[in-house]
């Protein structure tokens, strides 16, 4: 057997970003709005990720690729597959598609996965995982992982929906609050149809609700993720309680900002002592202007590199510095042994002197 999908992962390399695309494998409804994506790298190859991380999916929309972020719900526990689980939000353009678009054995590229968002970053004897609507699926990742290599693991999983048919993954839910001792398990729905047969917790996660469903809140390591408006509300909480806030992690979820930045219609005109910058892929040389980014310079003379927040958050323009230095402002889209390995966010950073970067 050569190259097929029964090879022992010791075979097997780790899937590359820059080097492999992604083939959906599968598309499952969670409910009437939401649905997970189920991908594989090429044949050989496995997924190397911490639970919680998101990855920027390169959609092939008409008129144009478009990036969009979205977090891993799968564990990296089961590293031959990803998958993300994605709401259509009335307004969305890129999970829209994917919708209507996107089918088994079609093949997308993607970029990461990246992200601090995960408890395996912050050890702790007992977790808190609380989240709302499509906020659970980074919850569900760790939660996945958890029962997966650690059973016996005390987490107190809170999620609130707005009905029963809308609460994502239920009945996987369900079926791990059986099978692990120390899950304590809540649900809680704003509406319940009229004869509905809901037996759960309803209303709101309030300042009363949430310490009648976690007595022990306080001695928990918290990770929270949905609405902004939820996650203020979880933190308020938790703060007036007297929770250690240290110990409190919090991940907006849904497409990440666009960017409002406009890239320089032109480059400006050579300056003798203007530093330059070497696009090395490309093979091309230009001047780099003081105060532009890396990627606003790529623009101006041609050189693609992806890009989707354009906020040092997601990390979709990670490149290569091969010489010279930056001053990179990011906003946690780049881990420190990526920085230690000699990468950088293009577009955040911003040539300090002549540099080389791989794009």
């Amino acid at each position: 057997m050569t190259g097929g999908p029964h090879l022992h992962l010791d075979d097997m390399g780790v899937w590359n970003d820059r080097l492999h695309q992604l083939e959906v494998i599968g598309v499952h409804a969670e409910t009437p709005t939401v649905r997970t994506f189920v991908f594989r790298a090429d044949p050989g190859l496995w997924f190397r990720y911490r639970p919680g991380q998101f990855v920027t999916l390169e959609l092939p929309i008409e008129g144009g690729p478009l990036l969009r972020t979205y977090t891993l719900s799968s564990s990296p526990s089961r590293p031959l597959s990803v998958a993300v689980t994605v709401k259509a939000q009335a307004e969305s353009i890129g999970t829209r598609w994917m919708f209507d678009h996107l089918r088994v054995g079609m093949r997308l590229r993607a970029y990461g996965p990246t992200g601090h968002f995960t408890h395996v970053a912050h050890p702790a004897s007992r977790y808190l995982f609380v989240s709302a609507g499509s906020g659970i699926t980074p919850m569900m990742a760790m939660l996945r992982w958890i029962a997966d290599v650690a059973p016996d693991s005390d987490v107190a999983f809170v999620t609130a929906a707005r009905s029963p048919d809308e609460l994502i993954f239920r009945h996987e839910l369900e079926l791990l609050d059986r099978q692990m001792p120390k899950l304590a398990l809540s649900m809680i729905v704003r509406d319940t149809p009229p004869g509905g047969a809901w037996t759960g917790h309803r209303g709101r996660l309030d300042a009363t609700r949430l310490p009648i469903l976690v007595p022990d809140m306080l001695t928990r390591e918290v990770f929270c993720c949905g609405p902004d408006g939820f996650m203020s509300a979880v933190r308020g909480i938790l703060a007036d309680a007297g929770h250690d806030m240290a110990r409190y992690h919090q991940e907006s979820f849904g497409d990440l900002p666009v960017a409002t930045r406009e890239a320089p219609a032109e480059q400006a005109a050579p300056d003798a002592d203007a530093a330059t910058i070497r696009f090395l892929e490309s093979d091309v040389a230009a001047v780099a202007p003081a105060g532009q980014t890396v990627l606003e310079i790529a623009r101006s003379v041609g050189v693609r590199i992806p890009a989707a927040c354009e906020s040092g958050l997601c990390g979709t323009c990670r490149i290569s510095l091969a010489a010279g230095a930056v001053d990179m402002n990011h906003n946690g889209g780049i881990l420190d042994e990526d920085i230690a390995d000699g990468y950088i966010l293009a577009c955040c950073s911003v040539p300090r002197g002549d540099v080389q970067v791989g794009a």
